[in-house]
């Protein structure tokens, strides 16, 4: 069974051409035995602008999801992204989906064995760097709490905190407290819950 592929597109000016890309892309999936079921193609929009600012980008990974293609094939890695970030959610997504890539530039090519144990190695790569993200923000906090800097929501200071307390003690509900002091339920509520531990 031939695979469905999605050729995706881009150029970062509106002067550029995405035509060159999409001849070779179209030839080496009919050489391959391909089915292209869609172009995808984001014209003067920057790599460096996130998923939400490239439609065609954003409609081609809602494709992949709902499976209707079987691989994307691309001119090259940075038509993709420009940033690591993007390229992993990239990268993850597609290897979440069972979905191969194909790089025209980069000689990638995940259905073959090669391209397939590179693909591995991306994978690797994703989860080193979500493993980082959690790391360097976990070492921040841990920082942070040393320095005794207070972390999470701000208070609302001892004045509001008294009269929470207060207006709750006369039986008063959440709700009512809340609107009359011009602040959150969920305030309400922490206060409470820390009044009932003190």
């Amino acid at each position: 069974m031939s695979k469905r592929v999605a050729i995706y597109l881009r150029v970062s000016t509106a002067e550029q051409t995405t035509d060159n890309q999409c001849r070779e892309l179209e030839a080496v999936a009919q050489r391959a035995g391909w089915e292209v079921v869609q172009v995808f193609e984001d014209k003067g929009i920057s790599g460096t602008k996130g998923r939400d600012q490239r439609p065609a980008y954003d409609a081609m990974l809602k494709s992949v999801t709902r499976r209707e293609v079987d691989m994307v094939v691309a001119w090259s890695v940075d038509r993709l992204g420009r940033s690591m970030q993007e390229l992993t959610a990239f990268l993850g997504e597609l290897h979440g989906r069972g979905a191969d890539l194909y790089l025209h530039r980069q000689a990638l090519d995940t259905t073959a064995p090669s391209g397939k144990a590179m693909f591995g190695m991306m994978a690797v790569f994703v989860e080193f760097e979500r493993a980082m993200i959690v790391e360097r923000v976990n070492a921040g906090l841990a920082r942070a709490k040393a320095q005794g800097k207070r972390l999470g929501r701000p208070g609302h200071g001892e004045e509001v905190e008294a009269k929470v307390r207060e207006l709750r003690a006369t039986g008063m509900g959440v709700i009512k407290v809340a609107k009359s002091l011009g602040i959150g339920v969920s305030a309400v509520q922490r206060i409470d819950k820390a009044a009932a531990v003190s």
